[in-house]
């Protein structure tokens, strides 16, 4: 595919980076010339400078024969202008911009549409994040929670507890335990180190587990691991941003909301826009302000403010303080891992996020998902089984006949509305949503190349 991505920023090169490898022709466009010259030192692409929705930039990045345009700069109006100027003048196929503000995002059925602004793919990274925190309130003591085929089966990540019905208890017993409900054990984390998950597999305490099933089976399988913590009711959010705006919308009518904001201007604005959320204006990181508003009775401290010091450190001070559960939101990806299961309990970067929905847009169908789990450790994908029996290497066949990579296991399968939980025996039929669970990451491109139909494919 010849692609066209508009910005070179942090979003922007990692999608750079990440189609390169594929085999695409990529060009990329940007107002700044240094951070052009150094993506392309790194990787193997054309880079144009200028300013991206100009019709001359574009028509010098080849926008006359490409197959999709990504505008991913920091300004929405230059991203949707950008694909008005595509469409119009170069008739490109498919057009994806980041548009950020709410206030396009709540009309966007009225407004991208080709006879209006023709964006075809609309990523909104703060309500990516959103969700994704807000899965993590819904399930209360998950460590991570991932879905697959528009939400009809999750892989959950727990810890196990004493007292957890599973605990000192082979993973044969499950079914027994749960006779209604099919789930999976796809990998577990003992001490930091992955063990494989065999039926005589007994789960010990503190044993990290990740399961899959179907979305609404997770609560059950979570009460068989762990007692189920309770609902958390309160919240303390710092940083009231497009994140912790949305965040504080999105709960408020169900939990007890306090958010924190550094600016005067900002806070008395939230104030004004939200029902029963509290706003406090101050800094989260003081000691004083914490304590005062009973940061020690609080269930869950996030902190999504723009800077990635400030988060580590406020959430840090409010788990020490007493807070249960410590979230922070980490710009820089590369922290992530750093941060992570130690006093903070769950980091997350919205650029993955924004790359995981970016790909799932781009990739040609057969890998449609891929999540980075907890602290980088695996992988979860979902890939999509194109073919038939002659030209596909796994239609057709039970999974035990499938030559999967080193520590690689097929957790469940959707097949249409229905989620099909793993067997030995289970058979892959075309257009299967796949989802496998990888222990390690190096063996996505073998994954990639497993699903990858061929016409000198013949079984």
């Amino acid at each position: 595919m010849k692609i066209i991505i508009l910005g070179a920023g942090q979003v922007g090169g990692t999608l750079a980076e990440n189609l390169v490898g594929e085999k695409n022709e990529i060009t990329v466009i940007d107002s700044d010339q240094e951070t052009l010259r150094s993506l392309q030192d790194r990787l193997d692409l054309q880079v144009v400078h200028g300013v991206g929705s100009h019709p001359d930039v574009l028509a010098k990045a080849g926008a006359e024969d490409a197959d999709m345009l990504i505008a991913v700069t920091n300004s929405d109006e230059s991203n949707m202008m950008a694909c008005q100027v595509a469409h119009t003048l170069f008739k490109t196929p498919t057009k994806i911009a980041r548009v950020r503000s709410e206030q396009y995002i709540i009309h966007q059925e009225k407004l991208f549409h080709h006879q209006d602004i023709p964006v075809d793919h609309l990523i909104a990274p703060e309500q990516l994040v959103t969700k994704a925190i807000k899965r993590l309130i819904d399930y209360p003591g998950a460590l991570q929670v991932v879905e697959f085929a528009d939400g009809k089966a999750s892989l959950v990540a727990v810890k196990a507890y004493y007292g957890g019905l599973l605990v000192g208890h082979a993973l044969s017993t499950l079914r027994e335990h749960m006779p209604n409900v099919d789930t999976r054990v796809a990998a577990i984390y003992r001490r930091g180190r992955p063990i494989r998950p065999l039926g005589s597999t007994v789960i010990e305490a503190d044993d990290e587990v990740f399961f899959i099933a179907a979305t609404k089976h997770i609560r059950a399988v979570m009460s068989e691991l762990q007692k189920l913590e309770s609902s958390y009711k309160r919240i303390m959010i710092a940083g009231g941003g497009l994140i912790g705006e949305g965040l504080a919308k999105r709960l408020e009518h169900n939990h007890n909301v306090k958010l924190i904001e550094y600016s005067p201007e900002r806070a008395k604005y939230l104030s004004a826009q939200l029902d029963k959320t509290i706003v406090f204006c101050g800094d989260a990181s003081d000691h004083e302000l914490l304590t005062e508003e009973n940061v020690q009775q609080v269930d869950a401290f996030i902190a999504v403010t723009n800077d990635d010091e400030a988060n580590i450190m406020s959430a840090m001070l409010a788990k020490r303080l007493g807070a249960q559960k410590a979230m922070v939101l980490i710009q820089r990806s590369a922290y992530v891992d750093l941060v992570q299961g130690g006093e903070i309990d769950i980091a997350f970067s919205p650029q993955q996020a924004t790359i995981s929905a970016l790909l799932t847009h781009i990739r040609r169908g057969d890998i449609v998902n891929v999540y980075s789990l907890r602290r980088g450790a695996a992988e979860a994908i979902e890939a999509i089984a194109h073919g038939d029996e002659n030209t596909s290497k796994v239609i057709g066949r039970r999974i035990d006949e499938i030559k999967l990579p080193p520590g690689t296991t097929i957790g469940a399968i959707v097949r249409q509305d229905e989620v099909i939980i793993a067997h030995s025996t289970t058979m892959i039929e075309a257009n299967d949503h796949v989802i496998l669970f990888l222990v390690d990451k190096k063996f996505i491109s073998d994954v990639e190349k497993l699903f990858q139909p061929s016409a000198f494919f013949f079984g």
